[in-house]
């Protein structure tokens, strides 16, 4: 997964990790992050794609913090990838975004509400063949795991055949999701699928304009996640949870990113 200059190789039997903060705060900060990240994962061998958002498009409240916008996100992109010689994922919300966005990073993401969004998938896809990139697309919370094979054959047919699934979770009655380990094997039979420990132990829309979270669940539902044959794994990391500017709540502390990491190292080389 990545651009021609920055690859990680995605379904190969080497479980990989896309982490990072939720949103950009700052240029220092992304970086900050990038760098502390990168030196955990280069000391454990686990292939790395840093991840932050140049504008949440769908939180909670309008007064929510959005990010520095798309310019200046994706300048800021760039330059952590060129600094660190990372690849580079961010999420993509409109259609006419695509390529600015595919110039600057080495992975478009397709957030979850916006997983059967047809003109956003085939721009994803067309953007990215340009450049050699990749897409990843989350599953819909209301979508079932099968259904995923169409947004892969859109994705296919517009151009791109280098495209992986993401878990996140389903959604169970108000403000809670459940992550049913069934749609990992599923999904895998239509690409390499990833799953995401951190929006999986969110409580949507649970606070007061924001969303909480149960992160004391993450390290079990990922290591499950691992046993049941995943090729990668994603979570938002932050050095200061309590203060994010964005998904905060079920943030992975950067301090509990090692242990969990070689954790589910043991568990991937025990059912490999």
């Amino acid at each position: 997964m990545g651009s021609a200059t920055h690859q990680v190789p995605v379904g190969r039997g080497k479980l990989f990790l896309i982490a990072g903060p939720c949103v950009i705060e700052s240029e220092g900060h992304a970086r900050k992050m990038a760098d502390a990240i990168q030196r955990i994962t280069s000391d454990l061998g686990v292939p790395y794609i840093f991840k932050a958002s140049y504008d949440k498009a769908n939180r909670t409240s309008i007064k929510s913090f959005r990010g520095p916008g798309l310019v200046e996100g994706c300048r800021i992109l760039r330059e952590v990838g060129k600094s660190t010689g990372l690849p580079v994922l961010t999420d993509v919300h409109t259609a006419v975004d695509c390529d600015a966005v595919a110039e600057a990073v080495d992975v478009l993401q397709i957030p979850a509400f916006l997983c059967r969004q047809t003109d956003l998938l085939i721009a994803a896809a067309e953007a990215t063949k340009k450049t050699g990139g990749a897409i990843n697309v989350k599953k819909g919370q209301f979508v079932a795991p099968w259904d995923m094979r169409h947004a892969v054959e859109k994705i296919r047919e517009s151009g791109n055949d280098r495209v992986s699934l993401t878990e996140r979770g389903a959604s169970f009655g108000y403000n809670n999701l459940v992550v049913d380990m069934r749609s990992l094997p599923v999904m895998r039979g239509f690409a390499p699928v990833v799953f995401d420990g951190t929006h999986s132990v969110q409580t949507p829309s649970a606070g007061n304009g924001v969303s909480g979270g149960q992160p004391e669940f993450i390290p079990v539902l990922a290591r499950a996640a691992v046993a049941a044959g995943v090729d990668g794994v994603f979570l938002e990391v932050h050095d200061n949870p309590a203060e994010a500017k964005s998904d905060g709540a079920n943030a992975l502390h950067l301090n509990h990113l090692r242990a969990v990491l070689e954790q589910l190292l043991a568990v991937h080389a025990a059912v490999s």
